[in-house]
């Protein structure tokens, strides 16, 4: 879920440049290679490309593990993945279509070190988990889709995010220059590591050092986004196009009266083809839920970032409403969530056998 308190409810165009914190995260070296997706469309493709200080968790490729130019990612194809990790990847026997499936705020592994630190019980800590997530999409690996689902909870890193979205009240020190503690999300409390939870409740019982960002976002967040980058440079590679399901759900909130059953957010047409979105939205329809596109939540960082059409590559985001499948104060699954879940595999059982050449632009 993205926004969780209403903070975020719209988010706006972008252009292609990237701040400071993110060329940071996102480190790159010069190179380039040709290759050619499913269908026989060739295409020349520029990249720049240096994997993470984590070669456990990905691995270069020869030939055309890279997406396109601007992408500003870097994007290996994937190695055997040693689990557990910061993500669990769940892979098909074979895809058979390009889509990929991930789940960035479903983790609950919380570290001891972290549970200590904070102030909150254990149950209140979770308050900003989009819970089950994974589960409800646990299907796709069978249906021919990989799924990515992150193991940190987003409390601790969020995935979506910018890399440094840091607010320098959390902190006992000065942070660096290039940190980006100006954005609307840092203001609420919500930024990369969070200084609250969905519920507003503060976090930490004390301000904590940069160095504790800083590992965080080394071992959960580059990992994660090494991994969703490399299952798109493989999906585009074998298909001319990629479409991601940016998977999360959303809670009940006071300020926000009259929430639909699922928002479809692409970023308000930047970050996704209308026939993509439309195809999502119809098939939601046919079930009976309420859909609507982009309000409250029009995408986080996974949407704006990857979501580059002109590239073919697309991201859709997909926010649920938690009282269709959970009770939102016990954090427990409700009996009702077998339906949802089934209604879910149906529709990635749809998306599956569709065409989507359409994707390459």
């Amino acid at each position: 879920m993205v926004g969780a308190t209403g903070i975020e409810p719209v988010t706006f165009p972008v252009s292609g440049g990237r701040s400071p914190a993110e060329l940071r995260a996102h480190p790159v070296w010069a190179g380039s290679v040709s290759c050619r997706g499913r269908g026989g469309k060739g295409r020349g493709i520029g990249a720049r490309q240096k994997l993470w200080n984590c070669a456990r968790i990905v691995t270069a490729a020869p030939g055309c593990g890279l997406i396109p130019r601007n992408m500003d990612l870097p994007m290996p194809r994937l190695a055997e993945l040693p689990q557990p990790g910061p993500f669990l990847l769940s892979r098909p026997a074979y895809q058979r279509a390009p889509l990929v499936f991930a789940s960035p705020h479903s983790g609950r592994d919380y570290p001891a070190a972290f549970l200590a630190e904070s102030r909150l019980d254990a149950l209140s800590v979770r308050r900003s988990e989009d819970s089950f997530v994974d589960e409800l999409y646990g299907a796709a690996p069978k249906l021919g889709a990989p799924l990515l689902a992150a193991t940190f909870p987003r409390v601790y890193c969020d995935a979506n995010r910018e890399p440094w979205e840091l607010d320098p009240a959390m902190f006992d020190g000065p942070l660096p220059a290039w940190v980006n503690s100006a954005s609307p999300r840092v203001g609420a409390g919500l930024g990369t590591i969070a200084r609250v939870v969905a519920s507003g409740e503060p976090v930490y019982r004390r301000r904590i050092p940069f160095r504790e960002a800083e590992e965080r976002v080394q071992r959960c967040w580059q990992p994660y986004h090494a991994a969703l980058g490399g299952l798109i440079a493989e999906t585009r590679n074998e298909f001319g196009c990629c479409l991601v399901v940016d998977c999360h759900s959303m809670p009940a909130h006071p300020a926000q009266q009259g929430l639909p059953d699922m928002v479809l957010g692409d970023a308000h047409g930047t970050a996704c083809a209308p026939r993509a979105v439309r195809r999502v939205e119809e098939q939601f329809w046919s079930m009976g839920y309420r859909v609507r596109r982009n309000d409250p939540y029009a995408g986080g960082y996974v949407t704006r970032h990857y979501g580059r059409p002109r590239d073919a590559v697309h991201v859709l985001q997909i926010e649920m409403a938690r009282s269709l499948y959970m009770n939102e104060t016990t954090i427990e699954r409700l009996p009702q969530m077998s339906v949802l879940q089934r209604d879910i595999t149906s529709m990635i059982a749809a998306l599956m056998a569709m065409d989507w050449d359409f994707l390459r632009g």
